[in-house]
């Protein structure tokens, strides 16, 4: 399905687009697409660099008779989620995303499509190699590794870029400005197995929590969708009092930002109960698709006989990391009071593993709020604790405080409804966009955060629509135009 895609409008932002899922670009493998992009820069004949942490700035000269605009920054992410489902063979690392068109949608193939924040860095692309593109001194900053850390706009350094207005191209629903965004925080708990030899005269099985939808840590949490983590450990939790199980492995989620969609446990259990835990867990099954029937229809807790292990977590410690999953905090955690509708504070369960001898939980803490991220941290951090965890909080970024009388924010909402007779709505995301860090580095930044629409971003029900491109770099270009002067 290439040559359709490529064959969309705008063609140019399109075809960008394209040559951007055809080069492989997860979070902390973004050799190959800085590459890319360094080469795109130089074969236009403008002014390319990396900095020291991994961004790559191109410039591009003012349009003739623009020269005295302020200049503006068009800033995008490298990077991409990777995310497959568990019947994909997918290498993100060295295989290109297989998108296709699908109605008013272009989605991928059992994979994350990668339009975030790929529509972003295309359209970038597209004002860059444009001549007929009108507009005022421009730099393009396309930063690295946004979905794991922030680390490139952690690492900017200040007075490397000339701009005076950011537009940050990484939002998710088209006709809408953002303004402002919550800051986050990682949490990171670590229990030793202290692994034991499997006692004699038990039964292995595979417990298996699948079909969720996942999602955006951020954005999709107030949906109420189904954390993985949290059913396998309210099943685990159940079956360590009723049948006296044992846990051989636990694996459940992979990135801290996306909302998990599958666990998976191997667990043992003394013969003279087997062959309860079959019917246990089908009545558990039906117990969470009720509760999840509007939000996750389909939603499967599975178990089957495996073969034995060799070791399984010590009594106690499985004891106390059952206790603490099961008790954790997840999910919306408090909605905003300012603005309606919009969450405030909240907390990702994303990912429980064992891996050699230790288990390692990781969470990720948002909050629009410093205080009550603060709050929600020492809160999770005393489960732990009591847990005999150790805890660790590091990454924490802050959120980005609106301005209702930017001039950028005025400019965007007249040239838009000049464009399309409608005022676009001023918002603010729970959601972790650049805009905090990079007003750090440079305060006299004007910003805002604008986009095409998108659902389901770092799941592989990842999509973005096609009709809304148009839109969105129709706005953008519209923008450029009115860009005040110095």
């Amino acid at each position: 399905m290439s040559d359709a895609i490529r064959n969309l409008e705008p063609k140019a932002v399109w075809e960008y687009f394209y040559q951007l899922t055809q080069v492989p670009r997860p979070s902390k493998h973004e050799e190959k697409i800085r590459a890319f992009m360094i080469k795109f820069g130089n074969d236009l004949g403008l002014e390319t660099f990396m900095d020291e942490v991994g961004n790559v700035i191109i410039r591009k000269p003012a349009t003739k008779g623009m020269e005295d605009r302020k200049g503006v920054v068009l800033q995008g992410h490298l990077d991409m989620v990777p995310q497959a489902n568990s019947d994909k063979k997918h290498d993100f690392a060295t295989d290109p995303i297989d998108a296709y068109i699908d109605g008013e949608w272009v989605t991928a193939n059992g994979t994350t499509l990668g339009a975030d924040n790929g529509m972003g860095v295309a359209a970038a692309m597209a004002i860059l190699a444009s001549k007929e593109a009108v507009h005022g001194p421009l730099e393009c900053l396309f930063t690295a590794d946004e979905e794991t850390g922030m680390s490139g706009a952690f690492g900017l350094k200040p007075n490397l870029l000339k701009g005076d207005i950011l537009l940050n191209l990484d939002s998710e629903d088209e006709g809408e400005l953002y303004v402002g965004c919550a800051g986050g925080i990682d949490g990171n708990f670590y229990f030793d197995a202290k692994l034991k030899e499997v006692p004699t005269h038990h039964v292995a099985f595979k417990l298996s929590v699948t079909g969720l939808r996942g999602g955006h840590s951020g954005l999709d949490i107030p949906l109420g969708r189904g954390n993985a983590n949290k059913i396998i450990f309210r099943y685990l939790h159940l079956a360590l009092e009723r049948y006296n199980i044992r846990i051989a492995e636990i694996s459940g989620g992979n990135l801290r930002n996306a909302i998990p969609r599958e666990a998976f446990a191997t667990i043992i259990i003394p013969e003279g109960k087997a062959s309860e835990l079959p019917g246990c867990v089908a009545r558990f099954e039906k117990i969470v698709q009720k509760e999840l029937a509007s939000a996750d229809p389909n939603v499967s807790v599975k178990v089957v006989p495996t073969e034995m292990p060799t070791k399984v977590i010590s009594d106690g410690v499985q004891s106390r990391l059952t206790k603490a999953v099961y008790g954790c905090p997840n999910g919306v955690i408090r909605m905003s009071q300012d603005m309606i509708g919009l969450v405030e504070t909240s907390s990702n369960l994303a990912i429980v593993k064992l891996a050699g001898d230790q288990i390692s939980v990781h969470c990720l803490l948002r909050s629009s709020v410093d205080s009550a991220k603060e709050d929600l941290a020492n809160s999770i951090g005393s489960v732990f604790r009591l847990a005999d965890a150790r805890v660790e909080f590091k990454g924490e970024y802050p959120g980005w405080k609106p301005n209702m009388n930017s001039d950028i924010l005025k400019i965007m909402q007249s040239t838009y409804q000049k464009l399309y007779n409608k005022i676009p709505e001023i918002k603010a995301i729970h959601a972790g966009l650049e805009c905090g860090l990079l007003g750090g580095a440079y305060p006299n930044w004007d910003m805002i955060s604008f986009g095409p629409t998108m659902r389901f971003p770092h799941s592989p029900d990842e999509k973005v629509n096609i009709a809304t491109v148009g839109k969105f770099y129709n706005w953008l270009l519209e923008t450029l135009k009115n860009i005040p002067k110095k």
